[in-house]
């Protein structure tokens, strides 16, 4: 189970931490990623970590956004500053093909 929180209202500029808690499966082993989804857009890949903690990026995101996870705690986590109108989205954690229910992240002033 994957349960994604920290969304919300932001202006522009401003920062949020989203956080998956995740369940029923061995977290610490498999590797994690963000994605959002806009409407009229497919889904799109934000960020991803493996189980030794490297990191990849979407161009978007890269330099703005922080992915980490605490295998101690079963989470994951997403730090998002700098963000700008085109980051509106509802975001997923994910394992493998498998996504939670979403958080929605809306920049506006």
């Amino acid at each position: 189970q994957l349960v994604e929180s920290g969304g919300g209202l932001v202006q522009p500029g401003g920062s949020l931490r989203l956080s998956c808690a995740c369940s029923g499966f061995t977290f610490g082993v498999y590797a994690m990623t963000w994605h959002r989804q806009t409407p009229g857009k497919g889904l799109e890949y934000v960020s991803g970590i493996n189980s030794a903690g490297t990191t990849t990026y979407a161009p978007s995101v890269k330099g703005r956004f922080t992915i980490s996870r605490d295998n101690t705690k079963n989470t994951l986590y997403l730090q998002m500053n700098a963000l700008v109108p085109e980051d509106t989205a509802v975001y997923y954690c994910g394992v493998g093909a498998t996504r939670g229910q979403g958080t929605q992240v809306t920049v506006s002033s």
